[in-house]
């Protein structure tokens, strides 16, 4: 571990405030979503401004300190903490500014969906921006973007217009469409290979105040006949339908009755982002497909929605993902995945498929680093436990799952549902953007300094 004496001279040369293993607040500060990852970093750098970043990311290299990016901490990998190192830590860094005539939004590098989705809803405005608003704008964006506005607008990389970025040398750099393409195109679904980004600017577009909502929630002995009307209906959904399909535990609260508490269902959870009656006549059919335990059809504010996932995944607890993508949901999968979730390993467990379709798939493979536009859906299969005495079980539950459905999919993997074991699955996870992207970290960081995340290996150097 670094002397703390040469930690020290850090906090002399930023505004921001260090955090050090002999602080009450450590515990607090190394604390990250995923409570299965627990590492003990030599000091958090707690950022202000993009020169307080310049000046950690010098002090890392110039003290051969290894180093990670912190912003929102929601990655599964737990790739934002690093043990015996430095935490360059963006959470300080929140603001949201909008600018509604030329509907843009400068966005923090540590600022969370929440605070974006807040910001430019005050606007009736939006970019596709996740599920859960807990989760940092840096790394849903670099990874390509995902949510209930994606078949409508596309991933959030394809309202990216523009990046403030810290490279590996320390300097400062804008990237756009004009200014450093080759690097704006490998930020947009290239991950934090390239430098910490401490700004965005974000194209946003009409969306809301309110949208037509959908919660359904069926038993679990009507998996098969919904998941087969799912696939169905969202062939033909119009774009503004955003709904996924979930296999989870039934929450233990009203009006689910008690003797379903804990068991699973199906559930769908969605939006229309258009006209709302349009919404409701688009939506309807999935409220009756069996005899729901709970059919809730009703416009929502897009903000409320936006939050409507996260007591899900609560802030600490144990968790682990594997995913893939599908071209379809085929009647072998379909009966593979009902199999394999009557009974899940843990409280906060589900399986899920997340639509793309629409707008994500318009847009060419090559436009972006994001390669995966083909496909139709991710599956997901994410265990949540408390227990670490669990791990084990929950951690086999999900393997497995995965290994049998591996003959299924399209053989790619979204970066941000990938967890700290895969390494051996970076090359998925760009698919044929893989070898320019390796071109693009030589020319940027060819010692590949950023290297604690899904890493792209320079095509030469490091």
């Amino acid at each position: 571990m670094a002397a703390t004496n040469t930690i020290q001279q850090l906090a002399e040369r930023i505004s921001g405030h260090l955090v050090q293993p002999k602080d009450d607040q450590y515990d607090e500060a190394r604390g990250i979503w995923n409570g299965m990852i627990d590492r003990r970093p030599a000091a958090i750098a707690f950022c202000n401004h993009t020169s307080d970043v310049v000046q950690a990311l010098r002090f890392a290299r110039e003290n051969k300190l290894p180093f990670s990016i912190r912003c929102g901490g929601h990655g599964v990998s737990g790739n934002s903490l690093v043990d015996d190192g430095l935490v360059i830590d963006l959470s300080c860094m929140r603001s949201v500014v909008v600018d509604p005539q030329k509907r843009r939004a400068i966005v923090g590098g540590g600022a969370q969906l929440g605070d974006f989705d807040r910001e430019t809803q005050v606007h009736g405005l939006a970019a596709t921006a996740g599920v859960d608003p807990s989760t940092g704008v840096a790394g849903l964006t670099l990874g390509g973007g995902t949510g209930f506005l994606a078949r409508k607008l596309g991933l959030t990389i394809d309202s990216l217009v523009g990046a403030k970025v810290v490279l590996a040398n320390g300097s400062i750099v804008r990237a756009n469409a004009t200014e450093h393409p080759d690097l704006f195109w490998a930020l947009r679904g290239g991950g934090g290979n390239f430098g910490i980004i401490t700004e965005f600017e974000f194209a946003l577009h009409p969306i809301g105040p309110e949208v037509m909502s959908i919660q359904v929630f069926y038993p679990y002995k009507a998996a098969r006949e919904v998941l087969r009307f799912y696939r169905d209906f969202m062939a033909n959904a119009p774009e503004e339908v955003g709904c996924y399909v979930l296999l989870v535990p039934v929450p233990a609260v009203e009006p689910f009755p008690p003797e379903q508490h804990g068991k699973t269902a199906v559930a769908l959870a969605g939006c229309y982002a258009g006209d709302l009656e349009e919404g409701r006549r688009a939506l309807e059919p999935l409220t009756s497909i069996a005899d729901p335990l709970l059919a809730v059809l009703e416009p929502v504010h897009y903000v409320d929605l936006q939050s409507s996932f996260k007591d899900a995944a609560p802030h600490g607890e144990r968790y682990y993902w594997k995913s893939h993508f599908i071209e379809d949901i085929t009647e072998e999968l379909l009966d593979l995945v009902v199999e394999r979730t009557e009974a899940l390993p843990g409280h906060l467990s589900s399986c899920f498929f997340e639509p793309q379709g629409g707008a994500v798939n318009r847009i060419d493979p090559k436009a972006t680093a994001y390669p995966h536009r083909q496909a139709l859906y991710s599956i997901s299969m994410s265990s949540g436990w408390s227990d670490p005495a669990d791990d084990h079980a929950n951690i086999a539950w999900t393997r497995s799952f995965y290994d049998a459905v591996a003959p299924h999919s399209t053989g790619g993997v979204y970066s941000n549902y990938m967890d700290f074991d895969e390494v051996d699955r970076v090359q998925s996870a760009y698919g044929e953007n893989f070898d320019r992207l390796r071109r693009v970290k030589a020319e940027y960081d060819p010692n590949n300094v950023f290297r604690l995340n899904q890493n792209i290996k320079p095509a030469t150097g490091a």
